[in-house]
């Protein structure tokens, strides 16, 4: 009987023990990824940005010097000449500092998700197949967002901020942060999470369950080649922006009511309803061609996390 307990402590050990080396190894490899990845895509995603809350930006609605884009390359070329060449990083100081945790702890809860539900079921259990993936990466998605979301709307309110220094509503994320927060309380810097959370079910679903799905599906007779993961990646993560982009839409326009006196939308539900009704079904997909192009720095993230965590293994980290 003693030998038993023993024995059942030890395995429970030994379990936690791999939890936590493979948490700290996942944890590694998404940090390593983070801010290359995402400085390289900075500019596109700054665009979209642009393009997908005008119609809620205050520096454009109040009728000031500056006016609606009419598309993708407008709201590039513009921003360069009014702002110049380097506005197009801007928020990504705070989207770096955001996308180190972010990705971080996207991929090592998702893996970590995933080893406990599948550690507690059966060969054969719905737990034990490819719902797992998607679960553990819906889950992994909205522990992460709760816990980063401060970085997140900053990151948006900045990348949305016209016009040069001396004309910008907030000078950096401290800025923002404690203006929102004297305005509005802690609600105000969690405006538009509701909206968040429902995207980020759909969205971290689709691109790492996807991705983790077909990387098993593809790779069960032998070692997935890095072309072949490199364009189901390519394809997942575009179909996961597309389908998710429209939640993402009301979720950046609630973001954008921080710290306003009369709010736009009263909630999500509202937000939904106004831009259906005031602009059209088409306003939901606006940027989302340059989400596509920018799902090329993300599905890069998916790939190369792999062969981080193959090197880190190889190296015995």
């Amino acid at each position: 009987m003693t030998e038993e307990r023993g024995g059942f402590v030890a395995r429970n050990q030994s379990g936690l023990s791999n939890y936590v080396s493979s948490f700290h190894r996942d944890l590694v490899a998404g940090a390593v990824m983070g801010g290359f990845v995402h400085t390289i895509v900075a500019p596109i995603e700054r665009a979209k940005l642009l393009l997908q809350t005008q119609e809620s930006n205050m520096a454009i609605l109040s009728g000031g010097p500056h006016r609606k884009f009419k598309g993708m390359i407008d709201c590039i070329v513009r921003t360069v000449r009014e702002e110049g060449v380097l506005s197009l990083w801007r928020g990504n100081g705070s989207s770096v500092i955001r996308y180190y945790p972010s990705v971080a702890l996207n991929f090592s809860l998702k893996d970590l998700y995933r080893n406990i539900l599948r550690d507690n079921s059966s060969e054969g259990d719905l737990l034990h197949g490819p719902l797992s993936n998607f679960i553990a990466g819906s889950a992994a998605g909205c522990t992460t967002l709760i816990l980063i979301y401060p970085l997140d709307i900053a990151h948006t309110r900045l990348a949305a901020d016209l016009g040069r220094t001396e004309t910008r509503q907030f000078r950096g994320i401290c800025h923002f942060l404690n203006t929102i927060y004297h305005k509005n309380g802690v609600p105000g810097i969690y405006r538009g999470l509701p909206a968040s959370l429902q995207g980020m079910v759909i969205h971290r679903g689709l691109y790492f369950g996807g991705f983790d799905t077909a990387k098993e599906m593809l790779s069960r007779d032998s070692e997935l080649p890095l072309w072949k993961r490199w364009f189901a990646a390519q394809a997942i993560t575009t179909s996961a922006g597309l389908l998710s982009y429209p939640l993402d839409t009301v979720r950046r326009r609630m973001m954008m009511q921080s710290g306003l006196e009369k709010p736009m939308y009263r909630n999500t539900v509202d937000c939904w309803r106004k831009i259906y009704k005031n602009e059209g079904p088409t306003s939901f997909y606006r940027g989302a061609m340059l989400n596509i192009f920018r799902s090329t720095g993300a599905a890069a993230v998916l790939v190369l996390y792999d062969e981080i965590k193959k090197f880190m293994n190889w190296t015995g980290f």
